[in-house]
């Protein structure tokens, strides 16, 4: 793996979680509205008797659980990446490997952030990733 597929992870796991919040948001609205009414005749074996709600609100709490484990996993990869980029010698070359893939921001953010200019930015990242150690 190299030193930028393994800072990234980060950014992939977040994507993650951003996806399964939105489908949770969609679930928490199927949730609360309303089934129509089916006027056909209806042949079943066995009849549900449970309220149409308690499926989706089961699939709640299942997404729920497994986005706090994915939160939690996020925090701990963090913790492990901002160990690992702490070790980076050069000051300049730290912070920029800390803004782009602890915080997500962009050349323009981090230039502006750091006061540099967005070529230097990128030198400092590329350097940086040179002195990336990943851990086995």
């Amino acid at each position: 793996m190299t030193a930028h597929e393994y800072l990234n992870q980060v950014y992939y796991l977040n994507r993650k979680i951003k996806y399964d919040l939105a489908s949770l948001e969609e679930l928490r609205e199927l949730s609360c509205s309303i089934g129509s009414p089916s006027w056909g005749e209806k042949v079943e074996g066995s009849r549900n008797f449970e309220a149409p709600f308690v499926r989706a609100l089961e699939k709640i709490w299942e997404k729920e659980a497994k986005i706090n484990e994915e939160l939690a996993r996020l925090n701990a990869l963090k913790d492990e990446i901002q160990a690992v980029i702490e070790q980076v010698p050069d000051v300049d070359e730290r912070f920029v490997l800390l803004y782009r893939y602890i915080q997500n921001l962009t050349w323009d953010e981090i230039a502006l952030e750091l006061h540099l200019s967005v070529s230097s930015v990128r030198r400092f990242y590329k350097s940086g990733l040179t002195h990336v150690v990943v851990p086995a």
